[in-house]
Parts: C-alpha cells; structure tokens; sequence
C-alpha cells in the first residue's frame, strides 16, 4: 500500500520514554477489554463462541452488548474463549480473589 511504512520506522526515532508511555497504554488496553474485544482479540466469530457455548449466534451478540450477565455464564464465555474466570475485589489495602464464584455447584472450601 501507498503511504504506509510499518509502526517500528514510525517510532525509531522516539526518546525512550515515549516508547515506553506507549507500551503501557498499550499494555492498559490489553487488560481492560469489552466480551466482544476479547473474542476479536482471541480471533473468533460469534458463530464459532456459540458453537463451543451450544447456543444460537445471537445468544452470544445479546450477552455481549448485556451490562449485566449472571457470573455463570460470564465464566463459560470466558472458559469458551480458553481463559479462566477470575473475580477480584479492589480496596485500597490491596486486592482479595472471590472464590465462591469460581466452579458453580461446587462445594465451597472449608472453613477453619
């Protein structure tokens, strides 16, 4: 294509830390994605997610446009995509993992 030159040319001559800014906005935006960016991102169609969920393609276009899903189904989506459904609350103190929601049906852990 006319006028095009790969991003590595564009940004030689960039100081180190500009390079460095982008790669964490960069690395900000692979962290934080909407369901439908994750799939893109894992290079599948919602046919194929509905597929690997045994449900109809617009089942998967109506849970990605949901701002609400049960976390059940969050999960097989999730797992649907070759991933691993991890909740995490943040307090200023730090992060704690929420493992109730981890395996639905499951017996939760013991408690001492």
């Amino acid at each position: 294509m006319a006028g095009h030159r790969p991003f590595s040319d564009l940004t030689r001559d960039w100081e180190p830390e500009r390079l460095q800014r982008v790669k964490e906005g960069a690395d900000q935006l692979l962290r934080e994605m909407r369901l439908h960016e994750l799939r893109r991102a894992r290079e599948l169609t919602q046919q194929d997610l509905a597929e690997r969920l045994q449900v109809n393609q617009p089942a998967v276009a109506k849970m990605e446009q949901r701002a609400d899903v049960y976390v059940s189904s969050l999960r097989h989506y999730i797992e649907a995509v070759g991933g691993r459904l991890k909740v995490v609350a943040e307090f200023p103190e730090g992060e704690v993992a929420i493992t109730n929601f981890s395996e639905v049906g499951q017996d939760p852990p013991s408690q001492p």
